[in-house]
């Protein structure tokens, strides 16, 4: 299966099984298009009647191309077989082991956001703070269930978390006693809304998480719209000073400055300049995820707009990559040489085998989309995993245990999606969420475009 596509200047085509990607010249990019529909002859007819006015290309330019081509397929780089179809479903007789937890240490929030999905970090149930004790036990079961892992993930989410920074704090410290134990490796995540950051919080942050998430939607009048304080007022003010201190401060480990687009700003590319020309320089902005109903969500009519910001986002990249001041979008991150291994391309994301979320008083869950979603609750982190049932569903959930993935040429690069995402969009969680998959192929196109553009210099 091949994949072709025009941008920027560049005629590319992939390779689905192989993952080979190919930057072709005009005469090349037809051939290849006709290669498996026409014969010989009648691919020559063809091309010399397109090209009847270019005296570069004649018989032998297009028997060449052809040739080129034809080695090319012998050599698994185009027209590859997928050889994978049959390792996915084996994946389901696979024992698995426990390497990442998120831990809502905070069902509550001191914002106000629209749109969270969280209901305002309640997850339509009681708001609650993780105690010490609960998160001890949660890091204990992770040890007890991670098996060969040596590297533990650990988000701290919520909700906001910073609201239980004392047990943040105190839960890290029992974490770095027992890794020495175990011989594991604890690697932390934060994701806040910026509101409780201060000084003692930028110091921890930046000794001991390997990742932080600081939430913004870019311009003021987009970002105050849905993301106000309890009493209604924008948190734009309140939150710039804090992350540009964090950021300074923070030098260059990881962070993400990570928005939400919704209906009301279809030209996000403009939040991203915006949150470019603050002085971050790593940056994501995410879809909104909503009831189709609510008055920010995003509409059919706005794919093609969005599908467009993203084009538009990829070419003023490289132009800004040029000039010397260029950031890095998260979607757009893409390492064609080194990048998932086929285990990973085909197994999934890990929601509910090798990832679980933790509620405060210690539920589990396949994911932090999940929570509150009783049909979905896994067991607990005192008794472990009591509904195998859904364990079993999760690890058979990639891009070949959905029928319309088949024929996907992206079904390689996204795993099958998110299955929180398709079980929103369609009750189940082998379903296909048709906007993401949309808005991901084009995210695709756009950073192999990228790449291209790269190795073009």
């Amino acid at each position: 299966m091949i994949h072709q596509y025009k941008l920027n200047g560049f005629n590319i085509v992939i390779d689905t099984n192989s993952g080979s990607i190919h930057n072709v010249d005009d005469l090349a990019y037809d051939i290849i298009d006709l290669y498996k529909k026409k014969n010989e002859d009648e691919i020559i007819e063809s091309m010399l009647n397109k090209y009847k006015n270019d005296n570069t290309i004649d018989k032998n330019e297009i028997l060449s191309c052809i040739e080129d081509i034809r080695n090319l397929e012998k050599q698994d780089k185009l027209f590859s077989s997928d050889i994978y179809e049959n390792y996915a479903f084996d994946f389901k007789k696979r024992q698995t082991s426990i390497k990442a937890l998120c831990l809502h240490i905070a069902h509550t929030c001191n914002l106000n956001c629209e749109y969270c999905f969280a209901s305002q970090g309640k997850y339509n149930g009681k708001r609650a703070l993780m105690t010490l004790e609960v998160g001890k036990k949660a890091l204990d079961f992770l040890i007890e269930n991670s098996g060969s892992h040596h590297n533990l993930e650990v988000d701290f989410f919520g909700g906001e978390p910073l609201m239980n920074f004392t047990v943040i704090k105190d839960l890290v410290k029992y974490a770095r006693e027992k890794e020495k134990i175990y011989n594991k490796n604890f690697r932390f995540t934060l994701t806040t809304n910026g509101l409780l950051i201060n000084d003692d919080v930028i110091e921890f942050a930046n000794k001991e998480m390997h990742n932080v998430v600081l939430s913004l939607d870019g311009r003021k009048e987009v970002h105050d719209k849905l993301r106000k304080t309890i009493d209604g007022k924008g948190s734009y003010d309140i939150i710039i000073p804090k992350f540009k201190k964090f950021v300074e401060k923070r030098k260059n480990m990881n962070y993400y400055i990570r928005g939400t687009f919704t209906h009301n700003n279809v030209d996000f590319v403009n939040d991203i300049l915006h949150m470019a020309n603050l002085g971050f320089t790593e940056l994501s902005m995410e879809p909104v995820v909503c009831a189709p109903n609510e008055p920010y969500a995003l509409t059919k009519k706005d794919i093609e707009i969005v599908k467009q910001q993203y084009e538009k986002l990829a070419k003023i990249m490289l132009e800004r990559n040029r000039q010397g001041n260029g950031f890095t979008f998260y979607h757009f991150m893409l390492d064609l040489e080194h990048g998932p291994c086929i285990y990973k391309r085909i197994s999934g994301c890990g929601s509910g085998t090798e990832y679980l979320a933790v509620t405060p008083w210690g539920d589990l869950y396949p994911c932090h989309q999940f929570v509150g979603n009783e049909n979905f609750k896994l067991g607990n982190i005192y008794d472990g995993i009591t509904n195998n049932e859904i364990t079993e569903k999760f690890k058979l959930c990639n891009a070949y245990a959905r029928p319309k993935c088949k024929d996907c040429w992206a079904k390689l690069y996204c795993s099958g999606g998110c299955s929180a995402n398709s079980y929103n969009a369609t009750g189940d969680i082998t379903g296909i969420y048709e906007f993401g998959c949309d808005l991901f192929k084009k995210r695709i196109e756009c950073a192999i475009m990228l790449k291209v553009a790269e190795s073009n210099k």
